[in-house]
């Protein structure tokens, strides 16, 4: 249920971040969590992320890894490159631009995979993206990052590579490695697993909106137009990039979804990192959680009124 109605969720999660000041509580426990307790849920979700990642599906990573590393690099150029282009054309204040540059680098987000199953696509090459995407972020990331923000806003690239080392890839390691080589424990894991990260993913967007609850209306409506054409366009490149490599519908639909689709879970974690909690590098990536889920769902449910036709993929999913 929580997975189902996650947008919901979301927008209550976060309303209730936003006004919270308004119910007369002293005590405000998004604040209390701050910025720190947000790395720690980005632990929690990375490494319940990697309890989920069947163990065929990694192993099948190293068997069909053209196919893998092709969708991953249609992911890896065309958000950011979209990301940049639209900096360069609004011309945002330098931490907005941050921010942009920052949802545009970051990897494919794990509501991707379910929104794929939603969308009748192919739900195994949606987790092969994913998993490749993620496992690389720490090489991708700083490096669009450093070569994109340019000089208009300090940045530390080592500091970026350390975040995703440390706090993504090795936790999802982890996790995999715990549902791999350790049964008893991994099957109790995956009752659970879905719904710890899915409640920390909420937590961490909630956190997010209360830190920035006093400035988020001030460039709000400027920033979500931006994100909007970033979006649309990345499914755009995914799709259309699918058709070039020659890949069937069910596995165009999952690239589609996965290029769309950024972990702005993550890419709020990052920001809050490198340009600390008062940044309003912060705004974009609370942003485009919010409109990629929309997008996203809306998408899934047209596309499942309109399930491929070859049986071939159907068997693929």
């Amino acid at each position: 249920m929580l997975q189902r109605f996650l947008l919901i969720w979301l927008l209550f999660g976060s309303c209730t971040a936003l006004l919270w000041p308004h119910t007369g509580i002293s005590f405000d426990p998004f604040l209390a969590i701050g910025g720190s307790g947000i790395h720690w849920l980005l632990v929690v979700i990375m490494f319940c992320i990697g309890t989920l990642l069947p163990v065929e599906e990694v192993n099948a990573l190293a068997a069909r890894w053209p196919t893998v590393l092709s969708g991953t690099a249609v992911q890896y150029v065309s958000m950011p490159v979209l990301a940049w282009c639209c900096v360069q054309c609004f011309q945002p204040e330098p931490a907005i631009a941050a921010g942009i540059m920052i949802v545009g680098c970051v990897p494919g987000a794990m509501a991707s995979n379910v929104l794929t199953l939603a969308a009748r696509g192919n739900v195994s090459y949606s987790v092969s993206l994913t998993t490749s995407a993620t496992l690389l972020s720490p090489l991708i990331v700083p490096a669009v990052l450093k070569l994109t923000i340019g000089d208009n806003i300090e940045y530390d690239p080592d500091k970026a590579l350390r975040l995703f080392v440390f706090r993504v890839v090795t936790p999802v390691i982890a996790g995999h490695l715990v549902r791999r080589f350790v049964p008893a424990i991994s099957q109790r894991l995956l009752a659970t697993s879905s719904v710890i990260a899915n409640l920390s993913i909420l937590a961490v967007i909630a956190v997010a909106v209360a830190l920035k609850r006093d400035h988020l209306d001030d460039v709000a409506g400027s920033v979500a137009g931006v994100l909007a054409v970033i979006n649309l366009l990345g499914y755009a490149c995914g799709y259309f990039s699918g058709a070039q490599l020659r890949l069937p519908e069910g596995m165009r639909r999952a690239l589609t979804l996965e290029v769309g689709m950024q972990n702005a879970g993550a890419g709020t974690a990052l920001a809050i990192e490198l340009f600390g909690e008062g940044s309003a590098a912060i705004t974009p990536c609370i942003l485009y959680t919010f409109g990629c889920m929309l997008t996203g769902t809306l998408l899934a449910t047209v596309w499942n009124l309109f399930p491929p036709t070859s049986e071939a993929e159907q068997a693929q999913k």
